[in-house]
């Protein structure tokens, strides 16, 4: 009975590797196309995991990798003693936390709103108009935010004959203004181009069910609850869950271009103080302890997201 049941299974693995073979032979022609996808992620993503080694030695600038003084965990140590680095991550959580928010919020709201509009031609100019500023680069932009936020710029000029504010205020030198600054620069420079995965999305939802809502007597409001929401959940649930995994990624040129000296202490990033404390002081083990920190917490942080998502019953990324 037992030569019997291992002649079945071996049989049935002698069917199942035709079928793989057969399957990979069918798609050959995309197999081809990835590849030099593949090849660019391994060369500019896990070739450079050769140099994470620096964060446990004693680098030296010009010196072979294997012969620096190896030194454990003391760069870590380092890291996590500086004051700076804690103020830093602080600024990152919140400039993040505040432009996930908003960046959801605005381009959903977005993509609803131009999803209820029936005149084409207009639909168009303003999704046009609002993801333009996305191909702009930050040097561009920030000069654009720069002198809008200046002492007489538009912001100040609008206010003040609004009688909002009695004098012109230098938005880019407080402190308490800055990280929201950052929030609201990112949505009207995102905004568009975020909104224009929503409204793919909206396209693939059956429109009888807004004929049977219409029926019902649902008004806009209703179907945009009841059948929009839901049927594009499953698109806002996988881009959480990817803006999750990049929560300690708030963001580089933006802060960089856009910062004060006196609004240095709530400006600075992860990706700056790397540059400051670490490249620009020649300390390269201290800026790769800090660059592995940032990437081991990202995975950390996106696999914790994706089974979050799949214990709550929610599309996830794997």
């Amino acid at each position: 009975m037992s030569v019997t049941v291992e002649r079945v299974k071996e049989h049935a693995k002698i069917k199942k590797r035709p079928r793989k073979w057969s399957k990979l032979r069918s798609q050959k022609a995309l197999m081809v196309m990835s590849i030099p996808f593949l090849v660019y992620v391994i060369i500019f993503a896990y070739v450079p995991l050769y140099g994470w080694m620096m964060a446990f030695q004693n680098y030296k600038l010009g010196s072979v990798m294997l012969e620096n003084e190896w030194v454990g965990l003391a760069n870590f140590k380092e890291l996590f003693q500086d004051e700076n680095f804690i103020r830093v991550i602080r600024n990152t959580l919140a400039m993040s936390f505040i432009n996930l928010v908003f960046g959801f919020v605005s381009s959903i709201g977005l993509a609803l709103m131009l999803n209820e509009v029936r005149k084409v031609m207009f639909k168009r100019v303003v999704q046009t108009v609002s993801y333009l500023p996305h191909f702009l680069s930050w040097v561009v932009a920030a000069n654009l935010i720069m002198n809008v936020l200046s002492i007489d710029g538009a912001v100040n000029k609008l206010l003040v004959s609004l009688h909002i504010i009695k004098e012109p205020i230098m938005w880019l030198s407080e402190q308490h203004y800055f990280w929201w600054i950052i929030g609201a620069s990112n949505v009207w420079k995102e905004i568009g181009w975020s909104a224009i995965i929503y409204l793919a999305a909206m396209t693939t939802i059956d429109p009888s069910l807004y004929e049977a809502a219409s029926i019902d007597g649902a008004g806009r409001f209703r179907k945009i609850r009841h059948i929009t929401l839901p049927g594009i959940r499953g698109i806002i649930v996988i881009l959480l869950i990817m803006n999750i995994g990049h929560i300690l990624d708030a963001g580089f040129e933006q802060q960089y271009l856009l910062q004060t000296p006196m609004v240095v202490d709530y400006s600075e990033t992860i990706d700056i103080f790397v540059l400051k404390y670490g490249i620009n002081l020649s300390r390269f083990s201290f800026a790769t302890a800090a660059g592995i920190f940032k990437t081991v917490i990202s995975v950390v942080l996106l696999l914790a997201a994706n089974r979050m998502a799949k214990r709550m019953g929610q599309e996830r990324l794997f």
